[in-house]
């Protein structure tokens, strides 16, 4: 029986030809741990995919399983077991290059709540065999995938399309990418800073130092305020459910990409501007780095 309290196992494997997934739960039977499977989910993969490499096709893998068992693993934590050892690195990847970037992104929906593991080949029997003899990826498949279409993963983000000019005109200023997040937060929500303030101290205690109109953090690993404080009542009205249009530029919820190479190498660490190039419903799916807005705001290429 399902229980949504208890942590997940998630077990995924890539073979040349199929995908497959099998979600299991830990659970106390005549007071005795047992692991039973929760479910199972297999399918071939597209003609463009087979010529991915090991690792490319294990993250594919891995966003596949993500979508598809979303309605489990959403707000649950969990672990993933793979027999690739390089995809235990994929959460902290601090070089992803454009290929792996879409899924560093997708994937920090689950940060915090997902963890991957590496474990030998052997104990993966169960998602072995389903990649092995995946099912046809037809309609009558659970796990169907739409041919030409990418793993729905919803990118978490904030749209800044209609954000005024006195914004940038204060962010210009900023030192830290927190002073801009404060500054963007103040502009979005409409509230005074010291109503934020507030809230933040509420989060973040003594961690917090305050010097003249600027906020520091006294802990240097806090590098992004902005899941904290979408749980603040205020954020949570007006940025809840927000609705993304393609084209729209947004800034995305993710982490220290370090000297990533693109069209141009960048200098330091970012956060966007991304442009939105596909949704599904109201979620950006599939975004990319506006080198339109880098041109008309060179000063404004959002670092920390």
């Amino acid at each position: 029986m399902l229980d949504g309290k208890i942590p997940f196992k998630m077990y995924i494997d890539a073979f040349s030809h199929g995908l497959g997934a099998a979600l299991h739960q830990v659970q106390i039977v005549n007071d005795k741990p047992y692991e039973g499977p929760i479910c199972f989910i297999s399918g071939q993969i597209k003609p463009t995919e087979a010529r991915y490499g090991a690792i490319q096709m294990e993250c594919l893998c891995l966003l596949w399983a993500l979508e598809k068992l979303h309605y489990y693993l959403d707000g649950s934590v969990f672990e993933v077991i793979t027999d690739c050892n390089a995809l235990k690195s994929l959460l902290n990847m601090k070089t992803p290059n454009r290929h792996m970037l879409i899924l560093h992104i997708a994937i920090q929906e689950y940060r915090g709540n997902m963890t991957i593991v590496h474990k030998s080949g052997n104990i993966h029997k169960n998602a072995d065999g389903l990649s092995r003899w995946a099912l046809p990826n037809t309609p009558d498949n659970p796990a169907y995938v739409t041919i030409g279409a990418e793993p729905q993963i919803p990118i978490e983000g904030i749209n800044i399309t209609d954000v005024g000019t006195e914004f940038f005109a204060e962010v210009r200023e900023a030192t830290s990418w927190i002073q801009i997040v404060i500054f963007l937060l103040l502009y979005l929500t409409k509230i005074s800073k010291m109503q934020l303030l507030q809230t933040l101290l509420m989060i973040f205690g003594k961690q917090l130092m305050i010097m003249g109109n600027s906020i520091y953090f006294m802990n240097s690993m806090i590098k992004f305020i902005l899941d904290s404080c979408q749980k603040t009542e205020q954020w949570d009205k007006s940025h809840k459910t927000p609705e993304f249009k393609v084209e729209d530029l947004i800034l995305v919820s993710t982490l220290n990409f370090n000297n990533m190479k693109g069209p141009k190498k960048l200098k330091d660490s970012f956060a966007g501007p991304f442009i939105i190039k596909a949704l599904h419903g109201t979620n950006a799916v599939q975004v990319e780095l506006s080198g339109e807005w880098e041109n008309k705001h060179p000063n404004f290429l959002l670092v920390w």
